[in-house]
């Protein structure tokens, strides 16, 4: 009797969320992914994968290391189409559009995709030109006053304009890891992207960069489409509206995040978020 109590101790638990954990009906559908399957030469990599992924939210990727949530995003922004020997069928629509027909030339979609990687990468370059860097190669500014006002805008969004500001020619390199994470974030967004990528943001920052981190991301989802992917539970539960849980390449659960983290109904997600395994 008194292993059963504990056992349902195990399980009936609550864990904080955000103030918004749950899909708002007034967003649009963004992405829709329908029965993906994707091969690294023999090895599969996703199976029938389905999901749907809407604007002005954060959806989180959850799930242990190598099942498939890198994958899925790199079949999102068609970059595993320079990966040699890879293979991908089903399909995945950006706006109700495929995005792999013959029409769409993968280059220009792939402007839509903003991307920050799990540690900070800047250029070694002026914290002014990391931001400035991609607008220019693809003619989004011409003139140094609208150059000026595009960093300056990219940087508040990130939450790093007042801590910069006077910096502005020092390498970016420089900053403090929090600094050049967020620093990244601003050069993603310099080419006016629809959706930003994160692969694991935070993994290399401490509590302090993170909330930084985690309070932009709240910030930015009021116009962009935010994938996240995580290993931090208590983090996918503070930043996002809907959940996806991963497991060897297939996805055993979605929805709000609410749901996912209050009432998982997939032992294996329930197990991974309450840390029995991963």
């Amino acid at each position: 009797m008194q292993h059963q109590v504990m056992e349902k101790n195990l399980v009936d638990y609550k864990l904080h969320v955000g103030d918004q954990p749950h899909h708002d009906r007034a967003h649009k559908l963004k992405i829709k992914v329908e029965n993906v399957n994707f091969w690294y030469g023999e090895k599969q990599a996703l199976k029938n994968v389905s999901l749907d992924i809407y604007n002005q939210e954060v959806t989180a990727f959850i799930g242990p290391s190598g099942c498939g949530k890198t994958t899925l995003l790199r079949c999102l922004n068609r970059t595993n189409e320079i990966i040699p020997d890879t293979r991908m069928t089903g399909l995945v629509t950006l706006d109700g559009e495929d995005i792999y027909s013959d029409e769409i030339e993968a280059t220009t979609l792939r402007r839509r995709f903003g991307w920050v990687a799990q540690k900070p990468n800047p250029f070694p370059w002026s914290v002014y030109h990391n931001v400035a860097y991609g607008a220019r190669l693809h003619g989004l500014v011409s003139t140094r006053a609208e150059t000026d006002e595009l960093v300056q805008s990219c940087l508040e969004r990130a939450g790093l304009w007042n801590e910069v500001k006077d910096r502005l020619r020092e390498p970016g390199t420089a900053l403090s890891g929090g600094q050049q994470q967020r620093l990244c974030v601003a050069r993603a967004i310099s080419t006016k992207p629809d959706i930003i990528l994160m692969d694991e943001p935070a993994s290399a920052l401490d509590p302090r960069a993170t909330a930084h981190l985690e309070a932009m991301i709240e910030s930015l989802r009021e116009k962009y489409c935010i994938i996240i992917i995580t290993h931090n539970m208590q983090q996918a539960a503070r930043v996002s509206q809907r959940t996806a849980f991963f497991h060897l390449g297939e996805l055993l659960e979605q929805g709000d995040t609410e749901e996912i983290f209050i009432r998982p109904q997939n032992d294996l997600c329930r197990d991974y978020i309450t840390g029995r395994f991963g």
